[in-house]
């Protein structure tokens, strides 16, 4: 077993990496595969909030990303006022439709919670409201689809700043969470996630298929961004004069003004690129911060403490006394993942609690959603496989640590660097080993051609070794005793 890592080692070398790629690649690589580390760290940390604190297996990481891309597209489009005006009403009122519906199979449940017969009317209410609901909504929705399908066949959104889209995002997937979780959240581990994964297939298929919605697979494009855009940059006197003070003695030493001319608008061209991607660096740092901050106030607080309580009889013997009433949430949620029958004794609400960490969980996910739409420009409901926006998250907070907030982080980081770096240093080793050949050679060319595939071979050989060498990942959780 090697022996404990600290965090600040494992940051060092990650920083120093994506220097390296700045250096010897480009300054755009790098911070692009920055950018995509951070939102990687944020969908990370969501999934370690829920997997890693309290031991729910959530495989629908997908669906919820894909609430929070749909989120940007419902807040930042213009609206489309054809659109509106020939359906709009009936999908308003379809949707008040199924609010009464939602909240009317709730009131069943908690008035008639010991009926016989609830599980009746449940099913009753469900199966009568889907041929109304598609009695009220159908019509709008035809008359909406066929205004110009090619280009705005869809309601629009509400042509706000799309940095509002990341707050409605996670609270978008809170909701959907809130839902699913009065559902899915009392059934045991593998079935839950079973559940969660079908969940996430049902959202997927919804956001593909209802093109009123989110455009399908025709995909929404140009969305707005928080930061600048390229062009308006390298119109800019201010961003030329910038990028000439920093390349000064680069322009100085060409002597011929045509020539120092065009120098200059390559550089204005070149670094407008970095610059944006800098600025978009910045403000997912911030997020990344501010996450990771309250998730480690939220462990070490009061709210957060007793979530590491309950790890056999004698945590849970400790749970019990003076510190649960100091610092009762945290301890609370790990005596209930480590050992639900103990904290049921304790007489903890484990379903609400679980409903609790899943919701927040979800909403952080959510949220990470809408960062990556926005930073991509476009939402494209096809580029949500399981494979990308499932599996790798959870190899991410295995790698990293669960139950570690920074070894969460740490696993985005990581993951994400093998991700993007192993096709590149694949096609070194390739032509290292295979140089001696002739370029017609079949080893040469299958070799070039299988160079996409070595980030699974990478991927799986890390997920080995650090299984066999760090069970608990990277960065252990670290347990807390007072």
């Amino acid at each position: 077993m090697i022996k404990n890592i600290d965090f600040r080692i494992c940051f060092s070398v990650m920083t120093i990496l994506t220097v390296l790629v700045g250096l010897f690649q480009s300054w755009g690589i790098a911070l692009s595969m920055l950018n995509l580390c951070l939102i990687s760290a944020v969908m990370a940390m969501g999934v370690n909030i829920q997997w890693g604190f309290a031991g729910l297996i959530n495989f629908g990481v997908m669906g919820f990303l894909a609430i929070g891309g749909l989120a940007t597209v419902l807040v930042s489009v213009p609206p489309v006022h054809e659109a509106w005006s020939a359906g709009g009403i009936g999908i308003l009122i379809s949707g008040l439709f199924l609010a009464a519906v939602v909240i009317s199979v709730f009131m069943i449940n908690k008035k008639l919670s010991k009926h016989k017969y609830k599980n009746y009317f449940v099913f009753l209410i469900i199966i009568l409201s889907i041929p109304l609901l598609k009695f009220i909504a159908g019509p709008s929705i035809s008359k909406i689809e066929s205004i110009n399908a090619a280009t705005s066949g869809f309601l629009g959104g509400a042509n706000l700043p799309i940095i509002f889209s990341w707050f409605v995002g996670a609270i978008l997937s809170a909701l959907v969470a809130f839902v699913v979780g009065k559902v899915c959240l009392g059934l045991r581990s593998d079935y839950l996630a079973i559940s969660t994964l079908l969940v996430s297939g049902i959202i997927i298929t919804i956001v593909k298929h209802e093109e009123w919605l989110s455009r399908g697979v025709k995909n929404v494009i140009g969305l707005k961004r928080p930061v600048p855009y390229e062009v308006n940059l390298q119109e800019s006197e201010w961003f030329i004069n910038l990028v000439q003070f920093f390349n000064s003695s680069k322009l100085s030493n060409v002597l011929d003004p045509e020539v120092k001319i065009s120098l200059l608008n390559q550089l204005v061209i070149s670094s407008s690129g970095v610059f944006v991607k800098l600025c978009f660096s910045l403000i997912f740092l911030v997020v990344v911060f501010v996450i990771l901050y309250f998730s480690e106030k939220a462990l070490n607080s009061p709210w957060g403490r007793m979530m590491r309580a309950i790890r056999d009889n004698e945590e849970a013997a400790r749970a019990m006394g003076k510190n649960v009433v100091k610092q009762p949430w945290g301890r609370m949620m790990r005596a209930i993942r480590d050992n639900e029958e103990a904290a049921r004794a304790m007489g903890k609400n484990v379903v609400k609690q679980h409903l609790f960490i899943f919701m927040l969980g979800s909403a952080i996910i959510g949220f990470a959603g809408a960062m990556l739409v926005t930073y991509d420009g476009l939402f494209t409901p096809s580029s949500y496989q399981p494979l990308r926006y499932t599996f790798l998250i959870w190899v991410m907070v295995l790698l990293g640590g669960t139950g570690n907030n920074y070894g969460a982080v740490l696993g985005g980081f990581v993951v994400w660097f093998i991700w993007i770096q192993s096709a590149p240093f694949a096609m070194v080793v390739i032509n290292l080993f295979t140089g001696h050949l002739d370029e017609t050679s079949y080893i040469k060319d299958h070799l070039q051609n299988s160079v996409p595939y070595f980030r699974y071979l990478m991927m799986g050989l890390g997920l080995l070794l650090v299984m066999r060498y760090r069970p608990k990942g990277l960065l252990p959780e670290k347990i807390i005793k007072n």
